[in-house]
């Protein structure tokens, strides 16, 4: 291992004092090789995941390759601020924790039918970022009041929220095994070798996991969009001819699409985003409080959700979207016992650096669709364990806990599998009806409500 310097020697020592005065696991100082190695191992387990919604988002607006890279290395360079925000902490800000950031899920559906009612394109994304900078600012103002009403959010509501948030992106990535228009249409007739592919990176991608151990296993899902690429570019079917012009160095501009454009029933459907954000990133605090034996107190939880809402903002200044706290990783966490919040920083910076090579996002933005849907079809399906794993811990020998879960998801899934249901509200109500999330999200909290808070409710003995 190199020897640091002795600037770099003050700063650990620095760190190192820091842990000693918190006396928690997570505030432990590695040696710099093991933070820059563990660090490194959750930016992998992490990467497929953070590339997917700007795909996505790319694919169903309709842009082009130069666009698809830039959007990548936005999020990258913005995953790695947001990932520092949240561990190092600034202040009143993050949560300190080793928690590392990436854009939500929940945002993707509602951030496809944003861009697409703008018109696609870069008009759709300038509107889309328009909402991301309004979404931002909501949640880092209402992060102490939101705290301050943890109690309407028990693991019935938390659990049914991420379990929706899994599942309802299920049909993206089906649509991506089989070169589909989109989630929302139906494919046919299906090709057998786009099938194949998935079949393949999934195959392998399992293959992995229960033949393998350790780091392998973390990087199972990279390992199998490397070999499903490799399989499709074999056949002919993957091309990467743009990597090679692609430049090495590139840096994140503010408003590399043009300035945002605001429109209110965008703001509105971004603000419910942000809601079941602070849900989700509530629920992930929680159980990483858990694993690194730190208690969680309200004030931690309001700390985390001013680090999502000031990292969001940041992502509509550059081209990025709405972040939360991976639950992907705080698998990985519970996985390795490896618990120094020091080294999702160390992650945060090889994420900035990431960013900063358009080659690398070149070479991301070329895989084929059916194999980043292949892959996608795991990781979706993890998030919606996360969701089973959360509803464990729920009483469901009380009547009112089925109803809450059932309705929701019922709801949540009218939605995602007829999502033309939208268009028989008026505009106003296809916020919340035009995504299966939002719906399972906000029928959760009302229905918890209802059951377990309404002062006029008669609970049944």
């Amino acid at each position: 291992m190199a020897r640091l310097g002795s600037g770099s020697g003050a700063i650990v020592s620095f760190l190192q004092k820091d842990a000693k005065t918190f006396g928690f696991p997570v505030d432990e100082v590695l040696p710099a090789g093991k933070l820059a190695v563990y660090g490194f191992q959750h930016v992998l387990a992490f990467y497929a995941g953070a590339v997917l919604v700007p795909i996505i988002v790319a694919g169903a607006l309709h842009l082009g390759h130069a666009e698809l890279i830039r959007l990548i290395n936005a999020d990258l360079f913005t995953c790695g601020i947001a990932s520092l925000l949240q561990s190092v902490g600034i202040g009143n800000i993050g949560v300190r924790l080793p928690l590392l950031q990436g854009v939500t899920f929940a945002a993707v559906g509602p951030m496809v039918a944003i861009g697409l009612a703008a018109g696609g394109g870069v008009p759709g994304l300038q509107t889309i970022y328009g909402a991301v900078l309004a979404g931002g600012v909501f949640a880092f103002f209402a992060a102490g009041y939101f705290s301050g009403l943890l109690k309407y959010f028990p693991p019935v509501v938390t659990g049914t929220v991420i379990l929706m948030i899994g599942v309802a992106l299920l049909p993206v990535a089906a649509s991506n095994v089989v070169l589909g228009a989109g989630p929302n249409a139906m494919q046919n007739p299906v090709h057998t070798l786009p099938v194949l592919y998935a079949l393949g990176t999934l195959s392998l991608i399992v293959v992995i996991q229960r033949f393998c151990r350790g780091f392998m296993v973390t990087v199972a899902v990279l390992i199998g969009l490397v070999a499903g690429s490799f399989a499709a570019w074999l056949l002919g079917d993957a091309q990467f001819g743009d990597v090679a012009a692609a430049p090495w160095l590139g840096v994140t501009l503010p408003f590399a699409f043009g300035l945002p454009r605001f429109d209110l029933t965008a703001i509105l459907s971004m603000l419910v985003v942000m809601v079941v954000t602070m849900v989700e990133t509530t629920g992930d605090v929680y159980a990483t409080g858990e694993i690194v034996q730190k208690p969680i107190e309200p004030a931690d939880v309001a700390r985390a959700i001013r680090a999502d809402g000031l990292a969001t903002f940041l992502g509509g200044v550059l081209n990025s979207f709405p972040y939360t706290c991976f639950a992907e990783n705080v698998g990985l966490v519970r996985l390795t016992q490896v618990k120094s919040r020091w080294v999702v920083a160390a992650a945060g910076v090889i994420m900035m650096v990431l960013g900063s090579l358009p080659k690398a996002a070149a070479i991301v933005a070329s895989i084929p669709l059916p194999v980043l849907g292949g892959a996608a079809l795991a990781m979706f399906a993890t998030v919606a364990v996360v969701g089973v794993q959360t509803l464990a811990a729920v009483d469901f020998e009380k009547q009112s806990n089925i109803v809450i879960v059932g309705t929701s998801i019922g709801l949540g899934m009218l939605v995602t599998a007829q999502p033309y249901v939208a268009g028989a509200f008026p505009a106003w109500a296809q916020i919340i009806f035009g995504s299966g999330i939002t719906l399972a999200s906000l029928t959760a909290i009302v229905l918890n409500v209802v059951f377990n808070h309404w002062p006029f409710a008669i609970k049944k003995k």
